[in-house]
């Protein structure tokens, strides 16, 4: 069995900067966590501590039930693969593949044997003989992880692998990797700051922030019940529109205003969530996701108190489906460490600089023109309410 740990470890560096406050996160024997959150947020730092390559300043790390704290990275039974693929040019795809097995000096003929294997499974047979420089990004990542998965360690760590690769390559290496780590069951955690790598790959992901663990759940419920604004703003893309609001009560329903604005929150919505009684006619901030929301022209009798009248300010078409942007009249609320995240992202659009920018993602139906009066049906049983003194989830 090779559960993972970590019990309240913290890492503060020497200039007494944290880079990670009391982090606990137990990974099962052969599941697959990815680690995801802006840059600077910890979770390679935390990723580093698990294989020894950060010391721990603070709290318990323990792999297979065994305390590591003070074991050098050789005696935990881990591999890393590294984002830079950390290859030796001067050696074959075999030689960098058996390095690490020579160096334990495991016998020659059971050196072969996993070579071969591991190369097979990688799709890397008619390559063992090649020098790095004469492989694809691609097939470097793969002797990569050939070289790791040679080991048999009990543990797989991650750092951002597949960050130096093309888009289209990036989503088949993902696949590639869950592949792998499904056949071989390995305990695996991997650190991404892409959400749409994250949200693909992981049993479990876990959100990091300025060194704290926001939230760690599958990946579904992290984007159906996100715990606190953060996830809310960071999980799903394009984010998540949020703007301040205020809840009413009338005729035994709830309202939400804000600017000249307003929606009656949907039934299955307020019967799911009790505590927004406690914040009848208070301050709140209302979320609804881009892909929450139609063009009410294209629905048959939209209800007026589930429509927004808005301004098309700009349309995007992305062939599936449009990306429309509209302005409210009202200022959304995004944080700037979302914002430079969803850009470092290939999926994600330009931000504009206004404060006014909230989107939709509308069928490729839609007549929604740019600088034209559009009217957008919302899901009200699929609003989202945050605290906005805490940022908790309502």
């Amino acid at each position: 069995m090779a559960e993972i740990y970590l019990d309240k470890v913290s890492k503060v560096y020497p200039d007494g900067t944290p880079a990670v406050k009391e982090l606990d996160l137990d990974v099962g024997d052969g599941e697959f966590v990815v680690m995801v959150g802006p840059s600077g947020c910890g979770k390679t730092t935390a990723l580093r501590m698990v294989a020894g390559l950060e010391e721990v300043t603070a709290g318990t790390i323990r792999i297979g039930g065994r305390v590591v704290n003070d074991l050098l990275p050789k005696e935990r039974d881990i591999a890393f693969v590294f984002q830079n693929y950390a290859l030796y040019p001067h050696m074959s795809v075999y030689d960098n593949m058996a390095f690490g097995l020579r160096y334990h000096r495991v016998a020659k003929s059971e050196i072969e044997q996993r070579v071969i294997a591991t190369a097979r499974t990688l799709g890397l047979e008619d390559s063992l003989q090649k020098r790095p420089r004469l492989l694809s990004g691609g097939q470097r990542q793969r002797v990569a992880m050939g070289r790791a998965i040679v080991r048999e360690p009990q543990v797989f760590l991650m750092d951002e692998p597949l960050s130096n690769l093309d888009a289209k390559l990036r989503v088949d290496m993902r696949a590639e990797i869950q592949r792998i780590q499904r056949t071989l069951s390995v305990t695996t955690i991997y650190v991404t700051h892409d959400q749409t790598e994250a949200m693909t790959m992981g049993d479990r992901v876990a959100v990091m922030r300025n060194g704290v663990l926001q939230q760690v759940d599958p990946p579904q419920r992290l984007y159906d019940h996100p715990g606190n604004l953060f996830v809310a703003e960071f999980i799903g893309s394009p984010a998540m529109n949020l703007v301040n609001a205020q809840l009413e009560a009338r005729d035994g329903l709830i309202n939400v205003r804000f600017g000249p604005h307003a929606l009656r929150v949907g039934a299955r919505r307020a019967a799911a969530s009790p505590d927004l009684a406690k914040y009848k006619e208070r301050d709140v901030i209302l979320g609804f996701r881009p892909e929450n929301m139609e063009d009410a022209a294209l629905i048959s009798a939209a209800p007026p108190d589930q429509t927004l009248s808005v301004v098309t300010t700009l349309r995007e078409d992305m062939g599936a489906e449009v990306y429309v942007r509209f302005s409210l009249g009202v200022p959304a609320i995004r944080r700037r460490e979302v914002d430079d995240a969803l850009r470092a992202e290939e999926q994600a659009t330009t931000q504009e600089e206004d404060s006014d920018r909230f989107i939709a993602r509308l069928g490729r139906e839609t007549d929604a023109r740019e600088g034209n009066r559009l009217e957008v049906s919302v899901d009200t049983d699929r609003l989202y309410f945050f605290d906005p003194t805490t940022g908790r989830a309502v």
